[in-house]
């Protein structure tokens, strides 16, 4: 073997080595299925937001697209359409192989009661039995625990969910904290959340496989926004109102 050719060889072995970043000039594309105030069309969201200074950070464009079906949203990240998702739970990879999971968390999503009428704790399912309930069809945290009910409504979406509250058809919803919370506020609603929360659960970043040199970046980025104080003040721009506080 010449010295030309050892050197090229080297050289070859050595890109091979090198993580994967996105190609200079594009913009990553996360998907999810939440809209607000995780979501907004102005892009004002607190994923649309948190997502963008992370990768900013790093050296690359990232933006969050809406998908009707979270589903779809899931299957053209793992396929490589889309280049992740911008908040899910742990553990998708088992059924998403080409997914990869950023380590460090986006956020604790708090699945919480709702009621115009009734203010009690919710220290575990049980406090629910006296009351009627509803929740959104497909949601399986609340599926997988009250699917044995007989007294529980189930809905098509948000609105038909806060509706059910608003006519007293139901006492007690059940949704995610922020989204509900923003539900409440834009139809002038008055409900409270009842707590502690019934669950809750770490949800993450993904990203295709393709992207893989970019994960742990992704993760000391997250982090470092926590420690200088960036991810506070996103929060609290975006979720922290909704609960009436600063």
């Amino acid at each position: 073997m010449t010295v030309r050719q050892l050197g090229f060889f080297i050289c070859a072995g050595l890109l091979l080595a090198l993580p994967a970043q996105a190609p200079a000039g594009d913009t990553l594309v996360l998907n999810t299925g939440v809209r607000a105030p995780y979501t907004q069309p102005d892009r004002s969201g607190f994923l649309d937001r948190l997502v963008a200074e992370v990768f900013r950070r790093i050296g690359v464009k990232a933006e969050v697209h809406v998908y009707e079906a979270s589903e779809r949203a899931m299957q053209n990240a793992n396929s490589g359409i889309d280049d992740g998702i911008a908040m899910r739970i742990k553990g998708l990879e088992a059924q998403y192989p080409n997914l990869i999971r950023v380590p460090e968390k986006v956020i604790d999503n708090d699945f919480v009661a709702y009621s115009r009428k009734h203010d009690f704790p919710t220290r575990d399912w049980n406090a629910l039995a006296p009351y009627h309930v509803a929740h959104i069809i497909g949601w399986k945290v609340f599926e997988n625990r009250l699917g044995e009910r007989k007294d529980v409504t189930r809905v098509r979406d948000a609105e038909q969910l806060f509706e059910l509250l608003r006519q007293d058809r139901s006492d007690v919803v059940l949704y995610e904290r922020w989204q509900g919370l923003w539900w409440a506020r834009e139809t002038g609603l008055e409900a409270r959340v009842l707590e502690p929360p019934l669950a809750s659960q770490e949800m993450f970043i993904y990203l295709n496989r393709k992207h893989a040199g970019l994960v742990e970046p992704a993760a000391s980025a997250l982090s470092s926004m926590k420690k200088d104080g960036t991810y506070k003040r996103i929060f609290n721009d975006t979720l922290t109102p909704l609960a009436g506080k600063r």
